[in-house]
């Protein structure tokens, strides 16, 4: 976080949970493990750190926003000495699909898919003088012929009842809490219950979980959040889990474990409009939700349909509407720019989020994650002018869609003119309504002449 601007900007950080469950797999099955918690440290004190536990195996997180930083801490352990002997291993969500190019750029082995039992199995193996590891599924890395391998999918994880709670005691929570308190006002604390997602939108990357739905039990649940509770008394959580409220019948279970259990903490959690009813809200606001986050994307039912979201632009508006009626919060993404979205596309959004008026929405640009269907559809109109090492995909454009700079005003054009209609139901004074009227038919001009 220390080097990210975005970051600093925002000041919301979270845990690695996907680190911190391998830490506890491991610690469980007898291994013993050091967890290096770069949030809050610089790159030197990470060198450091290093060079003073000489470790035998470092394993990295690595996904599309932390990639940058990845390679040179790995450049930097292979021409440390005696360090550059340890064998780096990287998993997350990036690495299996640049596999080639992250074993060139220094990693030993990469992992694909959930980590715990291959990071096990790693560790037992390379602790032989002559580790074999075409036996062990989940992991790509080159022979001794420098042949790039990829062993055999390893089986998903089927009872996550029987993983671990996260080694929340491995990091200083505390960072964490007062980050958030001191930026805030109030402090929180991240919960994963369950894994993968069923669901087909084609930008979203599914490269660890799969395209499953596997959860904790409610009870298993409602442990973990009392033990957040009791050990960490944080003001709130946030469910990281895809769609919150896929299972009807798991979340009513939940609220009554809690109920009889007296826990009751806000949360703020994501979910789908078809994954939502007039009960479920009802449920959630029960339960402690103060917000919760819709997919939207867009409000042109085209351009769902182009996602493959399989959801239905009148029913989000009828969700978000819904849910602020129970005084929830509701807040919704936007996608612009995907593939096949014209600028009537984009005024039907406008359009949608006036009508359904949202507190919050986030908006970005569509960018292609290699490994998805948004990738493969367009990977030959990919444009990018920088080196791999450079970059993310954050980065890719591709060609047969409008500017950035297009991009640019059209998001200012939406934003304003959301604000505005907010303004007129809202009866803010004149001069500010005025200022954003005008931001908004500026924007607007731009919106129109640009290609």
């Amino acid at each position: 976080m220390n080097n990210d601007p975005a970051e600093l900007r925002i000041l919301k950080p979270y845990v690695p949970l996907g680190i911190l469950y391998i830490s506890a797999y491991l610690k469980q099955e007898g291994f013993d493990v050091e967890i290096y918690d770069s949030t809050f440290k610089s790159f030197e004190e990470q060198k450091q750190r290093i060079l003073e536990l000489k470790p035998g195996v470092i394993a990295i997180y690595c996904n599309l926003m932390t990639k940058l930083n990845v390679i040179p801490l790995m450049k930097f352990i292979k021409s440390s000495g005696e360090l550059a002997k340890s064998k780096i291993i990287l998993g997350g969500p990036e690495p299996p699909f640049y596999a080639e190019e992250f074993l060139n750029a220094g990693a030993d082995i990469i992992v694909e898919g959930e980590g715990e039992q291959t990071m096990k199995e790693l560790c037992l193996e390379l602790d032989k003088n002559t580790p074999e590891l075409k036996t062990i599924p989940g992991i790509i890395f080159k022979d001794t012929d420098g042949k790039l391998t990829k062993n055999s999918p390893r089986e998903k994880i089927k009872d996550i009842d029987s993983l671990p709670f996260p080694d929340r005691e491995s990091v200083d929570l505390s960072l964490y809490l007062n980050t958030w308190k001191n930026a805030h006002g109030y402090s929180s604390v991240s919960i994963n219950t369950m894994r993968g997602c069923p669901y087909t939108c084609k930008w979203c990357s599914h490269s660890v979980y799969g395209m499953t739905y596997r959860r904790r039990s409610p009870v298993k649940t409602a442990d973990e959040i009392e033990l957040i509770v009791q050990k960490y008394n944080p003001d709130m959580l946030w469910f990281v889990d895809d769609v919150f409220t896929i299972s009807h019948k798991w979340l009513f279970e939940l609220e009554k474990i809690l109920k009889e259990r007296n826990i009751k903490i806000k949360f703020e959690c994501i979910s789908r409009s078809d994954r939502m009813s007039e009960d479920v809200i009802k449920s959630l606001k029960e339960l402690g939700c103060f917000r919760l986050w819709i997919g939207a994307e867009s409000g042109s039912q085209k351009v769902l349909n182009l996602m493959d979201r399989r959801v239905n632009a009148d029913n989000v508006r009828d969700m978000i509407k819904l849910t602020k009626k129970y005084g929830i919060e509701a807040g919704t993404f936007i996608m612009l720019g995907y593939p096949g979205e014209t600028k009537d596309d984009i005024v039907d959004t406008i359009e949608h989020l006036k009508d359904s008026n949202p507190d919050i929405f986030l908006t970005t640009v569509a960018y292609p994650i290699k490994g998805t269907p948004f990738y493969k559809e367009i990977e030959e109109r990919i444009i990018t002018n920088l080196p791999w090492d450079k970059r993310t995909d954050r980065d890719l454009n591709f060609e047969g869609r409008y500017s950035n700079k297009f991009y640019k005003y059209a998001n200012r054009y939406m934003v304003n003119e959301v604000n505005y209609h907010k303004m007129k139901l809202n009866g803010n004074n004149l001069i500010t309504k005025g200022r954003t009227f005008l931001k908004a038919k500026v924007s607007q001009f731009m919106f129109k002449v640009l290609e």
